[in-house]
């Protein structure tokens, strides 16, 4: 789990970063573009094809396909049909999802990682609910395809690890993630970009840059590998533990977009859902043993 809880400290300045110095200064589809690239460039030097062969290279890459290229080109359009408070709502789900998925791909029904992903969306949703316009059905619809996207690639790279060694070097074959999405992000730049819309300082480049490197390359490596060591119920819970991170450094650094009381009464939420499903968790291992 502490790959998980590292990451999210990561991408909460992530977070503050892309909504400070680029969104609506730089074009979407180009800064998810250099972040893919960029990751790629992280662990292509690594990529060693002769281990990981045929099919399993396939699964790896759908997989990145699909948690990064995909999930970014539904995230950014629903920004076109809803506003920012709207996504943020809607996004709030992903736990849910990632139990259901979970339980599909491996065969089993556990009622326990649903109900603590249910506990983990209310604390979300205690944070981030604003209210929502009339005719917002449609926008609903594209951040939850984001959502499942996100949830299925978390939950297939699960499903992909249970098939491999142990001692598999994954840093030797993580690059067919990247490659992946690279093969959505790279179309998609060059169908709907705008290529008016380039970065024009050199903190822009360098959020960029740090955006690609670290949140992308090493934070999208660290969260799969941290989602193989820990339970669905876990994973599902650590992704709405992103909410309040991501708005206490939005809190500290720029105070604004953020209602202390309300951040503080979700996380806790948030934090009481993570303990049940660990307490439950160590209980049902108990009781099996």
């Amino acid at each position: 789990m502490g790959y998980l809880v590292g990451v999210t400290a990561l991408w909460a300045f992530s977070f503050s970063l892309i909504g400070v110095y680029l969104a609506g200064q730089v074009d979407s589809y180009f800064a998810v573009l250099m972040r893919v690239t960029l990751g790629a460039l992280v662990f292509l030097p690594w990529l060693r094809p002769r281990w990981l062969q045929g099919k399993k290279r396939l699964a790896l890459m759908v997989i990145g396909a699909l948690q990064l290229g995909v999930m970014y080109l539904f995230f950014y359009t629903s920004f076109l049909l809803l506003s920012v408070p709207e996504v943020l709502l809607f996004t709030v789900l992903t736990p849910v999802y990632i139990a259901l998925l979970d339980d599909l791909l491996f065969g089993r029904f556990t009622p326990l990682y649903l109900l603590t992903a249910a506990l983990a969306v209310m604390g979300a949703g205690v944070i981030r609910y604003d209210g929502v316009d009339a005719g917002f059905w449609l926008g609903f619809a594209v951040v939850q395809g984001a959502n499942l996207c996100f949830a299925l690639g978390q939950v297939g790279y699960r499903r992909l690890a249970v098939t491999l060694p142990a001692t598999l070097p994954w840093h030797n074959v993580f690059g067919w993630f990247f490659l992946g999405a690279l093969a959505v992000a790279l179309p998609a730049f060059w169908l709907l970009g705008d290529a008016s819309a380039l970065p024009r300082t050199g903190v822009q480049w360098l959020v960029l840059a740090w955006l690609g490197i670290v949140a992308s390359g090493g934070g999208y490596f660290l969260w799969n590998r941290g989602a193989v060591k820990v339970n669905a119920g876990t994973l599902a819970i650590m992704n709405n533990a992103l909410v309040p991170a991501g708005l206490l450094v939005n809190l500290l650094l720029w105070n604004r977009d953020a209602d202390p009381l309300r951040l503080a009464l979700g996380g806790a939420i948030i934090a009481a859902s993570l303990w049940l499903n660990q307490r439950l968790h160590r209980s049902r291992k108990a009781a099996v043993a």
